[in-house]
């Protein structure tokens, strides 16, 4: 009898990775889910451990487009790009992280600190440099005003007073817009990192079901970077007490020991609360109070 053939045939999903700012958050946020990928200095192919994916690294503003047209089935990308290049294409999911933080982005109108310019009506007739042109001209239609808006190819930060009046630029914490003098007048939109598919891709059952794979993996990696296991030793006259103050995803997990007078407790808890948990659970009567960190929280 002859070897069995497996039929792989165009079961291979393309993949757009943002190249950037993003690339190497990324790259980890996949290694966390469970893909190794690793890029040459100047390549645009990145490999990955994975059969079923073809990755190419693309600048996030480009991404969406290509999603649309089907260059690639699926791509994480800003939905800020998505909104500014109009994509036609199917989100997925929203995957909250950037280059140095797990939460969202936003694009403001930032005008000098000594500008007479104080609502966003007196931006009227003003020059606006930004790099998402079509997202700030549909801001301003909504609030009924008319200005210059020029595209910036970077450094954006820089140009008022004298090369512009205003920006509408990226900030994650403000502080690179305060180091340059500049004011946040208002937000035009919050954004994050969203998993994008090509509308054709997502209707054939195999590259949707890579893509779901995908999905729940990634958030996954992403709820446990919040998250911590603990787990410790609790005497039964205290099981109750202990219990009440005990936050968890559902009910915490409980097993008996050797000794039938102790239980062993174990909780998933957010990272944050450890720090006034811990020394409560210490008065209460655990031992042996033990946390580590979690590579994937999977609801």
């Amino acid at each position: 009898m002859g070897a069995r053939k497996t039929n792989n045939k165009n079961k291979t999903l393309v993949l757009g990775l943002p190249k950037g700012s993003l690339q190497e958050a990324t790259f980890a946020l996949f290694k966390k889910a469970g893909w190794n990928i690793r890029v040459g200095e100047r390549s645009l192919t990145p490999a990955v451990d994975d059969a079923e994916l073809s990755c190419l690294l693309i600048r996030a503003q480009e991404m969406a487009g290509y999603v649309e047209q089907g260059v690639l089935d699926a791509a994480l990308t800003g939905r800020d790009w998505v909104v500014e290049q109009g994509a036609s294409v199917k989100e997925i999911c929203a995957l909250t992280y950037s280059k140095s933080s797990f939460r969202k982005v936003r694009w403001v109108v930032a005008v000098p600190e000594d500008s007479a310019v104080r609502r966003v009506k007196d931006l009227q007739g003003k020059r606006i440099a930004t790099e998402a042109v079509n997202m700030t001209r549909r801001y301003l239609r909504r609030h009924g005003v008319k200005a210059d808006v020029e595209f910036s190819w970077g450094a954006t930060e820089i140009k008022p007073p004298l090369l512009a009046d205003a920006i509408v630029e990226l900030t994650e914490t403000g502080s690179s817009l305060r180091a340059n003098n500049l004011r946040i007048l208002d937000t035009v939109m919050e954004s994050e990192t969203v998993l994008i598919a090509n509308q054709d891709a997502w209707r054939r059952p195999w590259k949707r079901n890579k893509i779901e794979t995908i999905a729940l993996m990634l958030q996954g990696a992403l709820t446990a970077e919040k998250k911590v296991g603990l787990k410790m030793n609790v005497p039964g006259r205290a099981a109750k007490k202990i219990l009440s103050v005990l936050p968890a995803m559902h009910t915490p997990t409980i097993s008996n020991l050797s000794d039938p007078d102790w239980l062993s407790v174990e909780v998933v808890i957010d990272e944050k609360q450890v720090r006034e948990l811990v020394p409560e659970l210490k008065r209460a009567g655990a031992t042996g109070i033990i946390e580590y960190p979690l590579n994937k929280v999977i609801p």
